[in-house]
C-alpha cells in the first residue's frame, strides 16, 4: 500500500433515537456500527450518552444506575467488534469511576481491540433540561489525542465543541480528525423563533474549529423527541463532517437515524495547515491572558 493510500480514510457517524431500554439503544448502536463496518467504515463514533435517552433534562438520583465502569460492559461489547472488524471505535459513556464521582465519558478503541484511551468531558453545561453539572464531574485528563491504526484522532464531547481553546488543544496534541459526540437540540417552545440561528451557530462553530486548526471535523448528534421533563428537547441531528477548510462535507437530515459515512484524504491536513500556516503564525508569546478569566 502506497503512502498517499494509506491517508485515505473511511470515518462513520451513527445518529441513532433513543429510547428508555438501554439494552434496547446499546443493541441499536452495535447494529449500526455493524452495519458500518460491513460498508467500509475505518472508524466509528457514536453519539453522546447513546444508551440512554437524555436523562440530564432532570436532577434524579434514579439515574445514577445508568453509569458504568471503564472498562465495563461498553467498553467490552465494542472492544469484540472492533477486534472482529478491524475498525477504531469511538463510544460515549457515562463513566462511574468511585461512588460519587462521575463523569461524561468516551473510550477509543484500536482496530485491534484495545482500548487506547479515555476522554472525559471538560465542559460541564447547567441550562435549563440540561443539568450535567448535578451528574458529571468535569474532566481532569485534559484535551488529548491517539495515534490510531488508520488516524491520529482527538475527542471532545457536546459543550467542549463551543470551545476554541478545546479543539486548538487537540489540535495540537497531532489530532487529523477532531469527533464531537452530542445531544444537542431545541427546547420546542423556542424553535420557531430561535431554533434555525440555534443551530446555524453550533455548526458554524465547528467549521471555524476546522479552519483555525486545518483538521476534519466530526460531529454526531441524535434525533428524536425524548420528554422526560416540561416539553422536553427535540433533537436536531444533521451529523455533519467538516473539511480542513470548513466546508460541509457530509451531512445527515435534521429527523431520520442513519449512518453517515464519509471518505476523507488526510493529506489534506498537511496541504492545508501548508497553504495556511495558522499554526506557524501563533504568536504564543503573547496569549498567556488565555489563562486568566477576564482581563482588565
Amino acid at each position: 500500500m502506497s503512502d498517499s493510500s494509506a491517508k485515505k480514510v473511511r470515518i462513520a457517524l451513527i445518529q441513532s433515537a433513543c429510547s428508555a431500554d438501554p439494552g434496547a439503544n446499546m443493541n441499536k448502536a452495535m447494529a449500526f456500527a455493524q452495519s458500518a463496518a460491513r460498508e467500509g467504515a475505518q472508524i466509528i463514533c457514536t453519539q453522546e450518552l447513546f444508551r440512554s435517552q437524555y436523562f440530564c433534562q432532570t436532577e434524579d438520583h434514579s439515574r445514577f444506575d445508568l453509569a458504568e465502569p471503564i472498562p465495563g460492559p461498553t467498553t467490552e461489547a465494542f472492544a469484540k467488534l472492533a477486534k472482529e472488524k478491524q475498525v477504531v471505535i469511538i463510544a460515549s459513556i457515562f463513566e462511574k469511576r468511585a461512588p460519587g464521582l462521575y463523569h461524561n465519558s468516551a473510550v477509543v478503541i484500536d482496530a485491534d481491540g484495545a482500548l487506547l484511551g479515555i476522554y472525559r468531558k471538560m465542559h460541564i453545561p447547567d441550562d435549563p433540561l440540561y443539568y450535567e453539572k448535578f451528574y458529571f464531574t468535569p474532566g481532569d485528563l485534559g484535551f488529548r489525542a491517539w495515534q490510531t491504526r488508520y488516524a491520529k484522532i482527538g475527542v471532545a464531547i457536546c459543550w467542549d465543541q463551543w470551545f476554541p481553546e478545546a479543539a486548538r488543544l487537540t489540535a495540537l496534541k497531532g489530532a487529523q480528525i477532531l469527533f464531537y459526540p452530542t445531544a444537542i437540540g431545541w427546547h420546542p417552545a423556542e424553535k420557531a423563533a430561535d431554533g434555525q440561528e440555534q443551530h446555524l451557530a453550533w455548526e458554524t462553530i465547528q467549521r471555524a474549529h476546522s479552519i483555525a486548526n486545518g483538521c476534519f471535523v466530526a460531529v454526531p448528534n441524535r434525533v428524536g423527541h425524548e420528554k422526560i421533563s416540561g416539553d422536553g428537547i427535540e433533537f436536531w441531528g444533521q451529523s455533519f463532517v467538516a473539511g480542513p477548510s470548513g466546508q460541509i462535507l457530509e451531512k445527515l437530515d435534521p429527523q431520520n437515524e442513519g449512518i453517515l459515512l464519509v471518505n476523507i484524504d488526510l493529506n489534506q491536513v498537511e496541504t492545508t495547515r501548508t497553504h495556511w500556516p495558522f499554526l506557524r503564525d501563533r504568536r504564543i508569546d503573547a496569549y498567556e491572558g488565555l489563562s486568566q478569566r477576564m482581563l482588565d
